[in-house]
Protein backbone atom coordinates (compact mmCIF):
# COMPACT_ATOMS: atom_id res chain seq x y z
CA UNK A 1 0.00 0.00 0.00
CA UNK A 2 0.78 3.27 -0.63
CA UNK A 3 2.56 5.59 1.95
CA UNK A 4 -0.46 7.57 3.68
CA UNK A 5 0.95 11.19 3.37
CA UNK A 6 1.35 11.14 -0.20
CA UNK A 7 -2.46 9.52 -1.24
CA UNK A 8 -4.59 10.91 1.81
CA UNK A 9 -7.81 13.11 1.25
CA UNK A 10 -10.53 14.14 3.22
CA UNK A 11 -13.03 12.85 1.12
CA UNK A 12 -13.14 10.81 -2.08
CA UNK A 13 -16.07 10.95 -5.16
CA UNK A 14 -16.63 7.95 -7.44
CA UNK A 15 -17.31 8.95 -10.67
CA UNK A 16 -16.97 12.39 -12.39
CA UNK A 17 -20.56 12.49 -13.61
CA UNK A 18 -23.13 15.42 -12.79
CA UNK A 19 -23.84 13.30 -9.32
CA UNK A 20 -19.97 12.85 -8.46
CA UNK A 21 -19.49 16.86 -9.85
CA UNK A 22 -21.93 17.97 -6.94
CA UNK A 23 -20.24 15.94 -4.30
CA UNK A 24 -17.22 17.51 -5.23
CA UNK A 25 -18.31 21.08 -5.67
CA UNK A 26 -19.82 20.78 -2.36
CA UNK A 27 -16.49 18.86 -0.62
CA UNK A 28 -14.57 21.60 -2.01
CA UNK A 29 -16.36 24.63 -1.39
CA UNK A 30 -16.41 23.68 1.93
CA UNK A 31 -12.45 23.38 2.04
CA UNK A 32 -12.16 19.32 1.94
CA UNK A 33 -9.10 18.04 0.30
CA UNK A 34 -11.29 16.21 -2.33
CA UNK A 35 -10.53 13.54 -4.49
CA UNK A 36 -12.46 12.84 -7.68
CA UNK A 37 -11.73 9.66 -10.17
CA UNK A 38 -12.88 9.08 -13.25
CA UNK A 39 -12.03 5.71 -15.39
CA UNK A 40 -12.30 7.85 -18.47
CA UNK A 41 -10.65 10.03 -20.29
CA UNK A 42 -10.71 13.70 -19.31
CA UNK A 43 -12.80 15.84 -20.68
CA UNK A 44 -12.30 19.76 -20.68
CA UNK A 45 -14.76 21.99 -21.28
CA UNK A 46 -14.54 23.73 -25.02
CA UNK A 47 -11.59 22.09 -25.28
CA UNK A 48 -12.70 18.72 -25.76
CA UNK A 49 -15.52 19.39 -28.03
CA UNK A 50 -14.05 18.70 -31.09
CA UNK A 51 -17.43 18.57 -33.39
CA UNK A 52 -19.00 21.33 -31.58
CA UNK A 53 -19.14 24.10 -34.78
CA UNK A 54 -18.78 21.60 -37.28
CA UNK A 55 -21.41 21.85 -39.87
CA UNK A 56 -23.12 18.68 -41.43
CA UNK A 57 -21.34 18.61 -44.54
CA UNK A 58 -18.08 18.53 -42.78
CA UNK A 59 -18.72 15.23 -41.43
CA UNK A 60 -17.13 12.40 -43.50
CA UNK A 61 -20.75 10.48 -43.28
CA UNK A 62 -22.91 13.18 -42.57
CA UNK A 63 -23.22 12.23 -39.34
CA UNK A 64 -24.45 8.55 -39.85
CA UNK A 65 -22.65 6.01 -38.31
CA UNK A 66 -20.83 3.91 -40.94
CA UNK A 67 -22.14 -0.13 -41.09
CA UNK A 68 -18.33 -1.66 -39.80
CA UNK A 69 -18.77 0.69 -36.68
CA UNK A 70 -22.14 -0.25 -36.06
CA UNK A 71 -21.80 -4.04 -36.69
CA UNK A 72 -18.94 -3.75 -34.43
CA UNK A 73 -20.84 -2.06 -31.50
CA UNK A 74 -24.34 -3.40 -31.43
CA UNK A 75 -25.58 -1.79 -28.09
CA UNK A 76 -24.40 1.64 -28.48
CA UNK A 77 -25.01 2.14 -31.90
CA UNK A 78 -29.08 1.95 -30.85
CA UNK A 79 -28.86 5.05 -28.90
CA UNK A 80 -30.31 8.04 -30.08
CA UNK A 81 -27.25 10.17 -29.77
CA UNK A 82 -24.97 7.83 -31.27
CA UNK A 83 -23.82 9.68 -33.95
CA UNK A 84 -20.85 10.95 -36.19
CA UNK A 85 -20.82 14.10 -34.08
CA UNK A 86 -20.68 12.68 -30.69
CA UNK A 87 -19.72 9.03 -30.98
CA UNK A 88 -16.40 9.94 -29.11
CA UNK A 89 -18.40 10.19 -26.03
CA UNK A 90 -19.75 7.09 -26.12
CA UNK A 91 -17.88 3.23 -24.89
CA UNK A 92 -17.26 0.51 -27.57
CA UNK A 93 -18.62 -2.47 -26.78
CA UNK A 94 -16.12 -4.19 -27.68
CA UNK A 95 -13.62 -2.58 -25.10
CA UNK A 96 -15.84 -2.81 -22.25
CA UNK A 97 -18.27 -6.07 -22.28
CA UNK A 98 -20.49 -7.40 -19.83
CA UNK A 99 -23.18 -10.64 -19.50
CA UNK A 100 -26.49 -10.44 -20.54
CA UNK A 101 -28.63 -12.80 -18.65
CA UNK A 102 -31.41 -11.02 -20.64
CA UNK A 103 -31.21 -8.85 -23.39
CA UNK A 104 -30.10 -5.26 -22.14
CA UNK A 105 -28.73 -2.25 -23.68
CA UNK A 106 -25.94 -0.56 -21.61
CA UNK A 107 -25.80 3.35 -22.56
CA UNK A 108 -21.99 4.52 -21.61
CA UNK A 109 -20.15 6.90 -21.23
CA UNK A 110 -16.78 6.81 -20.03
CA UNK A 111 -15.00 10.26 -19.48
CA UNK A 112 -14.72 13.02 -17.56
CA UNK A 113 -18.31 14.74 -17.33
CA UNK A 114 -20.03 10.95 -17.95
CA UNK A 115 -23.17 11.13 -19.78
CA UNK A 116 -24.16 15.00 -18.73
CA UNK A 117 -22.79 15.61 -21.76
CA UNK A 118 -25.28 13.55 -23.91
CA UNK A 119 -27.96 13.70 -21.32
CA UNK A 120 -31.75 14.86 -22.43
CA UNK A 121 -31.64 17.17 -19.97
CA UNK A 122 -35.45 17.24 -18.95
CA UNK A 123 -35.33 17.98 -15.40
CA UNK A 124 -38.84 17.63 -13.35
CA UNK A 125 -39.02 17.31 -9.67
CA UNK A 126 -40.51 14.13 -8.21
CA UNK A 127 -43.66 14.84 -5.25
CA UNK A 128 -45.04 12.66 -2.60
CA UNK A 129 -47.13 10.92 -5.11
CA UNK A 130 -43.32 9.44 -5.86
CA UNK A 131 -42.15 9.03 -2.60
CA UNK A 132 -45.37 7.50 -1.08
CA UNK A 133 -45.84 5.05 -3.98
CA UNK A 134 -44.03 2.23 -2.66
CA UNK A 135 -45.94 2.13 1.00
CA UNK A 136 -48.87 3.19 -0.59
CA UNK A 137 -48.56 0.38 -3.46
CA UNK A 138 -46.62 -2.00 -1.73
CA UNK A 139 -44.29 -3.04 -4.38
CA UNK A 140 -40.96 -2.05 -2.83
CA UNK A 141 -39.85 -0.58 0.51
CA UNK A 142 -40.80 2.56 1.77
CA UNK A 143 -38.89 5.59 0.92
CA UNK A 144 -36.91 7.09 3.99
CA UNK A 145 -37.81 10.62 2.75
CA UNK A 146 -40.69 12.39 1.67
CA UNK A 147 -40.76 15.57 -0.58
CA UNK A 148 -40.17 18.09 2.24
CA UNK A 149 -37.03 16.51 3.17
CA UNK A 150 -35.78 17.18 -0.52
CA UNK A 151 -37.51 20.43 -1.49
CA UNK A 152 -34.78 23.08 -0.72
CA UNK A 153 -32.57 20.74 -2.32
CA UNK A 154 -34.36 20.86 -5.56
CA UNK A 155 -33.84 24.40 -5.27
CA UNK A 156 -30.38 24.69 -4.82
CA UNK A 157 -29.53 22.71 -7.60
CA UNK A 158 -32.08 24.50 -9.75
CA UNK A 159 -30.73 27.75 -8.74
CA UNK A 160 -26.51 26.74 -9.37
CA UNK A 161 -27.37 24.55 -12.87
CA UNK A 162 -30.32 26.61 -14.43
CA UNK A 163 -33.83 25.35 -15.16
CA UNK A 164 -36.05 26.87 -17.66
CA UNK A 165 -39.74 26.05 -17.03
CA UNK A 166 -43.23 27.51 -16.47
CA UNK A 167 -45.00 27.95 -12.96
CA UNK A 168 -47.56 25.04 -13.58
CA UNK A 169 -49.32 24.23 -10.37
CA UNK A 170 -49.36 20.66 -11.19
CA UNK A 171 -49.57 18.86 -7.58
CA UNK A 172 -47.91 15.54 -9.21
CA UNK A 173 -44.97 17.80 -10.74
CA UNK A 174 -44.10 20.17 -8.01
CA UNK A 175 -42.92 23.94 -9.57
CA UNK A 176 -39.06 24.81 -8.93
CA UNK A 177 -37.26 27.75 -9.07
CA UNK A 178 -37.10 28.53 -12.86
CA UNK A 179 -35.79 30.65 -15.28
CA UNK A 180 -38.26 31.24 -17.96
CA UNK A 181 -39.53 29.00 -20.77
CA UNK A 182 -39.88 28.52 -23.99
CA UNK A 183 -43.39 28.75 -25.77
CA UNK A 184 -45.19 26.04 -26.84
CA UNK A 185 -46.05 26.18 -30.60
CA UNK A 186 -50.03 26.70 -32.06
CA UNK A 187 -50.70 22.83 -32.39
CA UNK A 188 -48.97 22.58 -29.03
CA UNK A 189 -51.18 24.98 -27.45
CA UNK A 190 -54.20 24.05 -29.24
CA UNK A 191 -53.45 20.57 -27.70
CA UNK A 192 -53.23 21.77 -24.28
CA UNK A 193 -56.39 23.74 -24.69
CA UNK A 194 -58.24 20.47 -25.43
CA UNK A 195 -56.81 18.53 -22.80
CA UNK A 196 -57.55 21.14 -20.20
CA UNK A 197 -61.31 21.44 -21.46
CA UNK A 198 -61.85 17.45 -21.86
CA UNK A 199 -59.94 16.53 -18.30
CA UNK A 200 -59.47 18.05 -14.57
CA UNK A 201 -56.53 15.61 -14.31
CA UNK A 202 -54.82 15.92 -17.27
CA UNK A 203 -51.84 18.64 -18.00
CA UNK A 204 -49.82 20.03 -21.45
CA UNK A 205 -47.38 21.84 -19.81
CA UNK A 206 -43.56 22.53 -21.34
CA UNK A 207 -40.92 20.76 -20.63
CA UNK A 208 -38.80 22.35 -17.43
CA UNK A 209 -35.28 21.61 -18.91
CA UNK A 210 -31.60 22.42 -17.89
CA UNK A 211 -31.19 25.35 -20.50
CA UNK A 212 -30.41 29.16 -19.53
CA UNK A 213 -32.92 30.99 -20.94
CA UNK A 214 -31.67 34.24 -18.98
CA UNK A 215 -29.01 35.48 -17.27
CA UNK A 216 -27.85 36.19 -13.47
CA UNK A 217 -24.87 36.79 -11.31
CA UNK A 218 -24.39 33.07 -10.91
CA UNK A 219 -24.06 32.11 -14.47
CA UNK A 220 -21.74 34.45 -15.26
CA UNK A 221 -19.33 33.28 -12.50
CA UNK A 222 -19.50 29.54 -13.86
CA UNK A 223 -18.50 31.46 -17.32
CA UNK A 224 -21.73 30.34 -19.14
CA UNK A 225 -23.61 31.96 -21.68
CA UNK A 226 -27.30 31.66 -22.70
CA UNK A 227 -28.93 28.74 -24.93
CA UNK A 228 -28.62 29.49 -28.82
CA UNK A 229 -30.97 27.39 -29.45
CA UNK A 230 -28.89 24.62 -31.65
CA UNK A 231 -29.97 21.44 -30.70
CA UNK A 232 -26.86 19.57 -31.07
CA UNK A 233 -25.99 19.33 -27.45
CA UNK A 234 -24.87 15.81 -27.21
CA UNK A 235 -21.48 17.36 -29.16
CA UNK A 236 -20.83 19.47 -26.14
CA UNK A 237 -21.73 23.16 -25.87
CA UNK A 238 -19.33 26.02 -25.96
CA UNK A 239 -21.24 28.82 -24.39
CA UNK A 240 -22.57 26.45 -21.68
CA UNK A 241 -25.93 26.78 -22.57
CA UNK A 242 -27.32 23.69 -21.06
CA UNK A 243 -25.85 22.25 -17.73
CA UNK A 244 -23.08 19.61 -17.72
CA UNK A 245 -20.71 18.57 -14.80
CA UNK A 246 -17.82 19.68 -17.20
CA UNK A 247 -19.13 23.10 -17.91
CA UNK A 248 -20.19 24.09 -14.71
CA UNK A 249 -19.53 21.54 -11.30
CA UNK A 250 -16.28 20.67 -11.93
CA UNK A 251 -14.53 23.89 -13.27
CA UNK A 252 -16.20 25.44 -10.20
CA UNK A 253 -14.63 23.10 -8.01
CA UNK A 254 -11.43 23.51 -9.52
CA UNK A 255 -10.87 27.31 -8.86
CA UNK A 256 -11.34 26.34 -5.21
CA UNK A 257 -7.85 24.91 -5.42
CA UNK A 258 -9.04 21.68 -2.95
CA UNK A 259 -9.93 19.14 -6.14
CA UNK A 260 -7.74 16.52 -7.57
CA UNK A 261 -9.10 15.15 -10.61
CA UNK A 262 -7.69 11.62 -11.10
CA UNK A 263 -8.98 10.81 -14.74
CA UNK A 264 -8.16 6.93 -16.09
CA UNK A 265 -8.77 5.30 -12.57
CA UNK A 266 -11.15 2.19 -12.85
CA UNK A 267 -12.14 1.67 -9.02
CA UNK A 268 -11.40 -2.21 -8.41
CA UNK A 269 -12.90 -1.63 -5.05
CA UNK A 270 -13.02 -0.25 -1.89
CA UNK A 271 -11.07 -0.71 1.22
CA UNK A 272 -12.80 -1.90 3.98
CA UNK A 273 -10.79 -1.45 8.17
CA UNK A 274 -12.72 -3.97 9.97
CA UNK A 275 -11.49 -2.39 13.69
CA UNK A 276 -13.69 0.26 12.65
CA UNK A 277 -16.02 -0.51 10.35
CA UNK A 278 -15.39 1.84 8.37
CA UNK A 279 -14.31 2.31 4.39
CA UNK A 280 -10.32 3.53 4.67
CA UNK A 281 -9.78 4.17 0.66
CA UNK A 282 -10.24 2.84 -2.85
CA UNK A 283 -8.36 0.54 -4.66
CA UNK A 284 -8.20 2.08 -8.50
CA UNK A 285 -6.50 0.47 -11.25
CA UNK A 286 -4.59 2.99 -14.07
CA UNK A 287 -6.56 2.54 -17.08
CA UNK A 288 -3.36 3.04 -19.06
CA UNK A 289 -0.39 1.22 -17.15
CA UNK A 290 -2.65 -1.20 -15.43
CA UNK A 291 -0.40 -0.82 -12.33
CA UNK A 292 -2.76 -0.29 -8.94
CA UNK A 293 -2.63 2.00 -6.59
CA UNK A 294 -4.64 2.76 -3.21
CA UNK A 295 -6.14 6.60 -2.00
CA UNK A 296 -7.17 7.30 1.25
CA UNK A 297 -10.00 9.49 3.05
CA UNK A 298 -12.24 9.74 5.78
CA UNK A 299 -15.25 10.03 3.87
CA UNK A 300 -15.82 8.40 0.39
CA UNK A 301 -19.03 8.62 -2.31
CA UNK A 302 -19.45 6.32 -5.05
CA UNK A 303 -21.15 8.18 -7.36
CA UNK A 304 -19.71 5.47 -10.58
CA UNK A 305 -23.31 5.69 -12.32
CA UNK A 306 -26.31 2.83 -11.17
CA UNK A 307 -24.55 -0.16 -12.20
CA UNK A 308 -20.79 0.71 -12.26
CA UNK A 309 -21.63 1.35 -8.43
CA UNK A 310 -23.43 -1.68 -7.88
CA UNK A 311 -20.40 -3.41 -9.32
CA UNK A 312 -17.56 -1.88 -7.50
CA UNK A 313 -19.44 -2.51 -4.08
CA UNK A 314 -20.34 -6.12 -4.93
CA UNK A 315 -16.50 -6.36 -5.76
CA UNK A 316 -15.29 -4.47 -2.28
CA UNK A 317 -15.23 -7.85 -0.64
CA UNK A 318 -13.70 -8.24 2.80
CA UNK A 319 -13.99 -11.06 5.45
CA UNK A 320 -16.44 -8.72 7.16
CA UNK A 321 -17.93 -8.50 3.76
CA UNK A 322 -18.07 -11.03 1.54
CA UNK A 323 -20.81 -10.45 -0.82
CA UNK A 324 -19.91 -7.43 -1.12
CA UNK A 325 -19.55 -4.11 1.05
CA UNK A 326 -22.79 -3.01 3.64
CA UNK A 327 -24.10 -6.45 2.21
CA UNK A 328 -25.21 -7.98 5.26
CA UNK A 329 -28.91 -8.72 3.82
CA UNK A 330 -27.90 -10.07 0.45
CA UNK A 331 -29.72 -7.62 -1.41
CA UNK A 332 -27.22 -5.74 -2.81
CA UNK A 333 -27.48 -5.38 -6.74
CA UNK A 334 -31.42 -6.55 -6.07
CA UNK A 335 -34.38 -4.72 -6.81
CA UNK A 336 -33.31 -2.94 -9.98
CA UNK A 337 -36.02 -0.96 -12.04
CA UNK A 338 -35.76 1.07 -15.22
CA UNK A 339 -37.76 3.23 -17.66
CA UNK A 340 -40.36 2.04 -19.58
CA UNK A 341 -39.71 3.66 -22.93
CA UNK A 342 -41.00 1.21 -25.69
CA UNK A 343 -44.45 3.16 -26.56
CA UNK A 344 -44.59 5.95 -28.74
CA UNK A 345 -48.35 7.10 -30.79
CA UNK A 346 -47.97 9.60 -33.86
CA UNK A 347 -51.11 11.27 -36.11
CA UNK A 348 -51.57 14.21 -38.18
CA UNK A 349 -52.99 17.56 -37.76
CA UNK A 350 -54.79 19.26 -40.81
CA UNK A 351 -55.41 22.60 -38.58
CA UNK A 352 -53.40 25.87 -38.15
CA UNK A 353 -52.22 25.27 -42.28
CA UNK A 354 -51.13 29.03 -42.28
CA UNK A 355 -48.46 28.94 -39.93
CA UNK A 356 -45.20 26.99 -39.59
CA UNK A 357 -42.04 26.91 -36.69
CA UNK A 358 -38.71 28.17 -37.66
CA UNK A 359 -35.80 28.21 -34.99
CA UNK A 360 -35.07 25.69 -32.32
CA UNK A 361 -36.19 24.68 -28.75
CA UNK A 362 -34.50 22.05 -26.37
CA UNK A 363 -37.68 20.11 -25.93
CA UNK A 364 -40.69 20.40 -26.23
CA UNK A 365 -43.97 19.87 -24.34
CA UNK A 366 -44.30 17.41 -21.42
CA UNK A 367 -47.64 15.43 -20.09
CA UNK A 368 -47.10 14.59 -16.15
CA UNK A 369 -48.06 11.28 -14.89
CA UNK A 370 -52.34 11.09 -14.37
CA UNK A 371 -52.88 7.35 -13.95
CA UNK A 372 -53.21 5.41 -10.55
CA UNK A 373 -52.46 8.73 -8.65
CA UNK A 374 -54.90 9.23 -6.17
CA UNK A 375 -56.47 6.01 -6.28
CA UNK A 376 -55.58 2.89 -8.00
CA UNK A 377 -57.88 2.38 -11.19
CA UNK A 378 -56.15 0.35 -13.14
CA UNK A 379 -55.37 -3.25 -13.62
CA UNK A 380 -50.92 -1.99 -13.24
CA UNK A 381 -49.06 -0.34 -10.69
CA UNK A 382 -48.40 3.05 -10.76
CA UNK A 383 -48.36 5.05 -14.26
CA UNK A 384 -46.38 7.07 -17.26
CA UNK A 385 -45.68 10.79 -18.13
CA UNK A 386 -45.30 11.34 -21.68
CA UNK A 387 -43.82 13.46 -24.37
CA UNK A 388 -45.86 15.62 -27.09
CA UNK A 389 -44.74 17.34 -30.02
CA UNK A 390 -45.86 19.25 -33.40
CA UNK A 391 -43.80 20.19 -36.25
CA UNK A 392 -44.09 20.74 -40.06
CA UNK A 393 -41.42 19.87 -42.45
CA UNK A 394 -41.04 21.33 -46.04
CA UNK A 395 -41.89 19.58 -49.40
CA UNK A 396 -38.51 19.24 -50.52
CA UNK A 397 -37.58 18.87 -54.68
CA UNK A 398 -34.71 17.27 -54.65
CA UNK A 399 -34.55 15.98 -58.51
CA UNK A 400 -31.79 16.80 -60.66
CA UNK A 401 -27.73 17.39 -60.14
CA UNK A 402 -25.42 20.50 -59.72
CA UNK A 403 -27.20 24.04 -60.23
CA UNK A 404 -30.61 22.06 -61.11
CA UNK A 405 -31.05 20.23 -57.71
CA UNK A 406 -29.61 24.13 -55.87
CA UNK A 407 -32.74 25.82 -57.16
CA UNK A 408 -35.16 22.93 -57.07
CA UNK A 409 -33.67 22.71 -53.07
CA UNK A 410 -34.37 26.27 -52.65
CA UNK A 411 -37.59 26.91 -54.54
CA UNK A 412 -39.24 24.64 -52.05
CA UNK A 413 -41.82 26.73 -50.48
CA UNK A 414 -44.92 24.14 -49.66
CA UNK A 415 -44.88 22.78 -46.03
CA UNK A 416 -46.64 19.38 -45.17
CA UNK A 417 -49.10 19.33 -42.70
CA UNK A 418 -48.40 19.01 -39.03
CA UNK A 419 -47.48 15.80 -37.23
CA UNK A 420 -47.68 15.29 -33.61
CA UNK A 421 -46.30 12.40 -31.69
CA UNK A 422 -45.61 11.07 -28.09
CA UNK A 423 -43.38 9.18 -26.01
CA UNK A 424 -44.53 7.03 -22.98
CA UNK A 425 -41.87 7.01 -20.19
CA UNK A 426 -43.60 4.36 -17.65
CA UNK A 427 -42.54 3.63 -14.02
CA UNK A 428 -41.24 -0.51 -14.06
CA UNK A 429 -41.73 -1.99 -10.45
CA UNK A 430 -38.34 -2.94 -8.60
CA UNK A 431 -38.24 -7.03 -8.50
CA UNK A 432 -35.53 -9.08 -6.35
CA UNK A 433 -35.29 -11.49 -9.72
CA UNK A 434 -34.32 -7.59 -11.69
CA UNK A 435 -30.67 -7.93 -11.00
CA UNK A 436 -27.25 -7.36 -11.28
CA UNK A 437 -24.18 -9.54 -10.35
CA UNK A 438 -20.70 -10.42 -11.11
CA UNK A 439 -20.03 -13.06 -13.12
CA UNK A 440 -17.80 -15.79 -11.78
CA UNK A 441 -15.43 -16.57 -14.61
CA UNK A 442 -15.21 -13.34 -16.69
CA UNK A 443 -12.96 -10.35 -16.39
CA UNK A 444 -12.70 -7.01 -17.75
CA UNK A 445 -9.49 -5.86 -19.20
CA UNK A 446 -8.56 -4.37 -15.56
CA UNK A 447 -8.81 -7.91 -13.65
CA UNK A 448 -12.04 -6.87 -12.54
CA UNK A 449 -15.15 -9.07 -13.03
CA UNK A 450 -17.74 -8.28 -15.50
CA UNK A 451 -21.11 -7.61 -14.66
CA UNK A 452 -23.69 -10.10 -15.28
CA UNK A 453 -27.15 -7.88 -16.06
CA UNK A 454 -30.81 -9.42 -15.41
CA UNK A 455 -33.48 -7.57 -16.54
CA UNK A 456 -36.76 -7.47 -17.98
CA UNK A 457 -40.34 -6.16 -18.99
CA UNK A 458 -43.22 -8.18 -17.19
CA UNK A 459 -47.07 -8.51 -17.47
CA UNK A 460 -47.55 -5.31 -15.54
CA UNK A 461 -45.42 -3.35 -18.08
CA UNK A 462 -47.22 -4.89 -21.09
CA UNK A 463 -50.50 -3.70 -19.26
CA UNK A 464 -49.58 -0.08 -18.92
CA UNK A 465 -47.87 0.08 -22.44
CA UNK A 466 -51.73 -1.05 -23.67
CA UNK A 467 -53.36 1.28 -21.60
CA UNK A 468 -51.43 4.14 -22.81
CA UNK A 469 -52.25 3.50 -26.11
CA UNK A 470 -56.13 3.92 -25.01
CA UNK A 471 -55.85 6.69 -23.41
CA UNK A 472 -53.50 8.85 -26.01
CA UNK A 473 -55.71 7.43 -29.09
CA UNK A 474 -58.60 8.86 -27.54
CA UNK A 475 -56.42 12.43 -26.21
CA UNK A 476 -55.64 12.69 -29.85
CA UNK A 477 -59.17 12.15 -31.54
CA UNK A 478 -60.29 14.75 -28.84
CA UNK A 479 -57.86 17.50 -30.76
CA UNK A 480 -58.76 16.25 -34.10
CA UNK A 481 -55.78 14.73 -35.12
CA UNK A 482 -55.68 12.35 -37.71
CA UNK A 483 -53.82 8.90 -39.26
CA UNK A 484 -53.15 7.60 -35.93
CA UNK A 485 -50.49 5.25 -35.50
CA UNK A 486 -49.45 3.75 -31.99
CA UNK A 487 -46.16 1.70 -32.05
CA UNK A 488 -44.12 -0.47 -29.79
CA UNK A 489 -40.36 -0.78 -30.30
CA UNK A 490 -39.87 -3.74 -28.18
CA UNK A 491 -36.16 -2.14 -27.40
CA UNK A 492 -34.99 -4.26 -24.58
CA UNK A 493 -34.13 -2.61 -20.91
CA UNK A 494 -31.45 -0.16 -21.02
CA UNK A 495 -31.79 1.87 -23.83
CA UNK A 496 -34.29 4.41 -22.07
CA UNK A 497 -31.06 4.70 -19.99
CA UNK A 498 -32.15 5.74 -16.68
CA UNK A 499 -31.62 2.33 -14.53
CA UNK A 500 -31.99 2.51 -11.07
CA UNK A 501 -31.56 0.86 -7.66
CA UNK A 502 -29.37 -2.31 -6.57
CA UNK A 503 -28.43 -0.11 -3.96
CA UNK A 504 -32.02 1.18 -2.17
CA UNK A 505 -32.31 3.76 0.45
CA UNK A 506 -34.98 2.14 3.16
CA UNK A 507 -35.81 2.70 6.78
CA UNK A 508 -34.55 -1.00 7.81
CA UNK A 509 -31.21 -2.51 7.61
CA UNK A 510 -33.54 -5.86 6.88
CA UNK A 511 -34.71 -4.68 3.41
CA UNK A 512 -31.85 -2.07 2.72
CA UNK A 513 -28.63 -0.58 1.66
CA UNK A 514 -28.93 3.52 3.00
CA UNK A 515 -30.50 5.45 5.44
CA UNK A 516 -32.04 8.44 4.29
CA UNK A 517 -29.50 10.17 4.25
CA UNK A 518 -27.96 8.17 1.54
CA UNK A 519 -24.78 6.23 3.77
CA UNK A 520 -24.67 2.45 4.55
CA UNK A 521 -26.10 0.86 7.47
CA UNK A 522 -23.70 -1.02 7.55
CA UNK A 523 -20.53 1.18 6.66
CA UNK A 524 -21.64 4.80 7.48
CA UNK A 525 -18.83 6.75 5.56
CA UNK A 526 -19.53 5.51 2.58
CA UNK A 527 -22.05 6.94 0.60
CA UNK A 528 -24.46 6.20 -2.23
CA UNK A 529 -26.14 9.29 -4.68
CA UNK A 530 -26.34 8.12 -7.99
CA UNK A 531 -29.03 6.15 -9.49
CA UNK A 532 -27.79 2.97 -7.54
CA UNK A 533 -29.70 4.42 -4.06
CA UNK A 534 -33.21 4.92 -5.65
CA UNK A 535 -36.25 2.53 -3.87
CA UNK A 536 -38.71 3.21 -6.92
CA UNK A 537 -37.79 4.93 -10.12
CA UNK A 538 -41.30 6.88 -10.70
CA UNK A 539 -41.84 8.80 -14.06
CA UNK A 540 -39.86 11.66 -14.44
CA UNK A 541 -36.59 12.13 -15.32
CA UNK A 542 -34.28 11.51 -12.43
CA UNK A 543 -30.90 13.24 -12.77
CA UNK A 544 -31.97 16.24 -10.79
CA UNK A 545 -33.70 13.96 -8.07
CA UNK A 546 -29.98 12.37 -7.82
CA UNK A 547 -28.14 15.63 -7.69
CA UNK A 548 -30.66 16.91 -5.04
CA UNK A 549 -30.26 13.70 -3.26
CA UNK A 550 -25.94 14.04 -3.53
CA UNK A 551 -26.28 17.79 -2.73
CA UNK A 552 -27.91 16.59 0.89
CA UNK A 553 -26.36 13.67 1.60
CA UNK A 554 -22.74 15.68 1.24
CA UNK A 555 -23.84 18.71 3.33
CA UNK A 556 -24.44 15.47 5.90
CA UNK A 557 -21.65 14.11 5.73
CA UNK A 558 -19.63 17.40 6.35
CA UNK A 559 -22.12 17.38 9.77
CA UNK A 560 -21.14 14.25 10.85
CA UNK A 561 -17.16 14.88 9.63
CA UNK A 562 -17.39 18.10 11.79
CA UNK A 563 -18.78 15.42 15.12
CA UNK A 564 -16.27 12.95 14.46
CA UNK A 565 -19.32 10.73 14.01
CA UNK A 566 -18.02 9.05 10.89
Amino acid sequence: MQALDNHQFDAIVIGAGMTGGWAAKEFCDKGLKTLLLERGRNVEHIKDYPTTNMQPWEFKHRRRIPAEVRNENPVISRCYAYREDAMHFFVKDTEHPYVQEKPFDWIRGYQVGGRSLMWARQTQRWSDYDFEGPARDGFAVDWPIRYKDIDLWYTRVEQFIGVSGNKDGVDTLPDGDFLKAWDLNCVEKHFQKVIGDNYDDRHVIYARCAHLTEMKDIFREQGRVLCQGRNICQRGCPYGGYFSANSTLIPWAQKTGNLTLRPHSVVHSIIHDENTNKAVGVRIVDAQTKETTEYFAKVIFVNAGTLNTNLILLNSRSSRFPDGLGNDNGLLGKYVAFHNYRARISATYEGDLDKKTEGGRPTSAYIPRFRNVRRQETDFLRGYACTFGAGRGKEVNSDGYGQELVDNLLSTKDYRPWRVGSGMMGETIPKEDSYVDLDPNLKDAWGIPQLKISMYHDDNDEKMIQDFFEQYTEMYEKAGFSDIRTSDSKQAPGLDIHEMGGVRMGHDPETSLLNKWNQMHACPNVFVTDGACMTSVSTQNPSLTFMALTARAAHHAMEQLDREEI
